[in-house]
């Protein structure tokens, strides 16, 4: 086992609902200073773990373990923290309670100042639904975040985003195997069918017309369909899956006691100096929705990563994209922090 576990006892979520013996999966990069100053928090996405944020972290990078402290906090969920898989009678499998970003960034935070008595954040950075916890960090507690660099990922879920919440859900849900979630085995035709009705979302039509599929190493469109899409998601825990859906569709840093729903305000109320990187290309996560809400955060650059590789410019497949996110956050980390 590559992580560590931190155990929250019995947790009361934004729901009314408790999550007994909840926990959290996570793991380090490099060691914290005497200061506590150095951290960097980099949450998980949909359907990911924390190996699959490695690819932006090493010693001639940004995250640097050489001289940040990074934390990947596993998102609830996603299979290793507490999820459907993993939890025990009465709230495995369907039954797992939902869950808010708003929940998943709070107890993040108990995890990073109970564990390591950390009360500064150098940096909350993220992409897609990691970018929503991202935000979260910058809105939840303000006076702790000093940079926030989300990227392909907006500070609440807009409408036509839910839209293609809606159906990859109805494709999982439509296998016969799924049961209402209390499956023998796994619905392995919804699985399959999911990561296709995906694959019309997570890259451009430039890409494809482009047929820059064959630069990650695949022959045909249909290769591609069935072995980089299918392949994505046929492993992954159906009802793990879904709870996380669950969690995307309903994200907005303002639906909490917080800000009662105001998102201007909450947009308002981050502290950060922030670098709002959307893709131009993002067909869920749109620029728009960016540039609109970088507008309300008093001490935000939108910066957009201009690329044909769709939302899928933020996961490391495309080298001058993570070479433009990684040269974005070695500018914003160098700069000193300055507060409005």
């Amino acid at each position: 086992m590559d992580y560590e576990i931190f155990e929250l006892g019995d947790v009361l979520l934004q729901s009314g609902a408790i999550l007994p013996q909840a926990f959290l999966a996570y793991k380090t990069y490099g060691t914290l200073n005497a200061n506590k100053d150095n951290v960097i928090i980099f949450p998980t996405s949909f359907g990911d773990q924390h190996y699959q944020n490695e690819w932006l972290i090493g010693a001639n990078k940004a995250l640097n373990p050489e001289k940040y402290f990074i934390i990947i906090p596993n998102m609830l969920g996603n299979g290793l923290s507490s999820s459907p898989s993993n939890t025990a009678s009465p709230f495995e499998k369907a039954n797992f309670p939902n869950v808010t970003i708003f929940d998943n960034v709070a107890l993040q935070h108990r995890l990073i100042t109970e564990r390591f008595g950390i009360n500064q954040i150098a940096l909350a950075t993220g992409w897609s639904m990691g970018a929503i916890q991202a935000f979260q960090w910058g809105a939840s507690y303000p006076d702790m975040v000093e940079r926030l660099a989300p990227f392909a990922g907006t500070a609440k879920t807009w409408p036509h985003n839910a839209v293609l919440i809606e159906g990859i859900r109805a494709a999982l849900q439509a296998d016969a195997a799924w049961n209402k979630g209390v499956y023998t085995a796994p619905p392995e035709v919804g699985l399959r069918t999911l990561g296709r009705v995906y694959a019309s979302w997570g890259f451009s039509q430039a890409f494809y017309r482009e047929e820059r599929f064959k630069e990650l190493g695949y022959s045909s469109l249909s290769d591609f369909i069935s072995q980089f899409w299918e392949g994505s998601f046929i492993h992954s825990d159906a009802n793990d899956l879904l709870a996380m859906m669950w969690t995307w569709q309903h994200s907005d840093i303002s639906k909490n006691p917080i800000y009662g729903g105001d998102f201007t305000l909450a947009l308002h109320s981050i502290k950060a100096r922030t670098v709002v990187m959307p893709v131009r290309t993002d067909l869920y996560f749109t620029p728009e929705d960016s540039e609109y809400e970088t507008k309300h955060i008093p001490n935000a650059t939108f910066r957009p990563i201009e690329s044909i590789w769709g939302h899928l410019a933020g996961f490391g497949l495309n080298p001058a994209d993570t070479d433009f996110i990684d040269c974005t956050l070695k500018e914003l980390l160098e700069k000193n922090e300055t507060r409005t």
